[in-house]
């Protein structure tokens, strides 16, 4: 979780919302990313997408079976569903996203009948680092 608040340290210095994602295989990191929606001009460009991309080129397969995400923020409905199809074995996540989370929070995509996988989920890891950087962010911008 560590790197994953790195990138999203970074996304915050780039004007970016600050989210960080990173995908491990076996302890090795596979992909690392943060948010560049604004840079990229692409609204799919959450950290977990790109780290989800990164690491099935990486992986050499679009199922990323034995990987663990970390995520700095709890993922919207968007990239949920990008984490089911890519089969990913455990999510871990930061900060709980109450307006725009969709694990634990709204559809709760991997507990709805459409989900075809659903990963072990891990809410609360590094939250209170995870929440400080997006309060600042956003406190910043008002």
């Amino acid at each position: 979780m560590d790197l994953a608040l790195e990138e999203a340290r970074s996304a915050a210095a780039r004007g970016e919302v600050p989210v960080g994602a990173v995908i491990v295989r076996d302890g090795a990191v596979l992909a690392a990313a943060g948010n560049r929606t604004l840079e990229l001009r692409d609204p799919t460009a959450h950290a977990e997408m790109l780290a989800i991309r990164a690491a099935a080129a990486e992986f050499g397969s679009e199922r990323l079976v034995g990987c663990d995400l970390y995520v700095s923020l709890e993922p919207c409905a968007m990239c949920a569903g990008a984490i089911s199809f890519a089969r990913l074995r455990r999510l871990y996540y930061g900060a709980a996203d109450e307006k725009g989370g969709a694990v634990e929070h709204n559809v709760r995509f991997f507990a709805s009948p459409g989900c075809h996988h659903a990963p072990e989920v891990y809410s609360g890891i590094g939250e209170s680092e995870a929440g400080a950087l997006l309060r600042d962010f956003f406190a910043g911008r008002r």
